[in-house]
């Protein structure tokens, strides 16, 4: 039976079974929570729901942020990102040309600026 709430540092802490057995744990309290709401139970346990599904949220936010953190370090420095872990932004964005992309060059551009480089004056005054 869950008497406090939940705090967030401590769910961070622990390790994904023992999370998984918390949520399983909290799963179990909210369904008899819910029979006794049924049943006509007393105040106290009706009161306690809200409390007890806000713990569910709680773990599964923890698990699911420390799993998409590990997925995340996996695929750093590989070529290719699964869509959900690339940044959103925008489409237009997404579709701008790279820095190196835009600083290249072609051939004929290349020869352009060799022979016809811009011309340096010295003003007087």
């Amino acid at each position: 039976m869950v008497r406090a709430k939940i705090k967030m540092r401590d769910l961070r802490g622990k390790k994904k079974e023992d999370l998984e057995k918390q949520l399983d744990d909290l799963k179990t309290e909210l369904s008899q929570l819910r029979v006794a709401k049924v049943t006509g139970g007393a105040a106290s346990k009706l009161s306690k729901i809200k409390l007890v599904r806000k713990s569910i949220a709680r773990v599964l936010t923890v698990i699911n942020q420390t799993q998409r953190e590990q997925l995340n370090k996996f695929f750093r420095g590989k070529k290719y990102k699964p869509l959900d872990l690339r940044p959103k932004k925008t489409r237009a964005m997404r579709r701008l040309l790279t820095k190196h992309e835009k600083s290249l060059k072609t051939e004929r551009q290349k020869k352009k600026d060799r022979h016809f480089s811009l011309r340096v004056y010295a003003v007087k005054e």
